[in-house]
């Protein structure tokens, strides 16, 4: 009786696990919805954002996926030449 009851426990935790992680990222897709529609677009921008936000926030948390960010690294100092290199170090 009792495994039986942690079996039925593991399963209904087993099925309740992924729409946990969707249920996170909801309020947040919601939030960030709203404020860029309103930055872009004003009050109707962020009547719409809203929930189309919150929609986009319960796939990502639903896949797993976190809000992440690109920074493009910075390109290398120019290689100057031996020649220009001794004239700077003459001076």
């Amino acid at each position: 009786m009792k495994s039986r009851v942690m079996c039925l426990g593991v399963f209904v935790a087993a099925l309740a696990a992924p729409l946990s992680a969707q249920a996170q990222g909801i309020p947040g897709g919601f939030v960030h919805g709203a404020h860029e529609g309103y930055r872009i677009a004003g009050p109707i921008g962020a009547i719409v954002g809203a929930p189309v936000g919150g929609v986009i926030g319960g796939i990502e948390g639903l896949l797993g996926v976190g809000p992440a960010a690109y920074h493009e690294p910075s390109p290398p100092p120019p290689r100057r030449s031996k020649k220009k290199a001794r004239k700077a170090a003459a001076r």
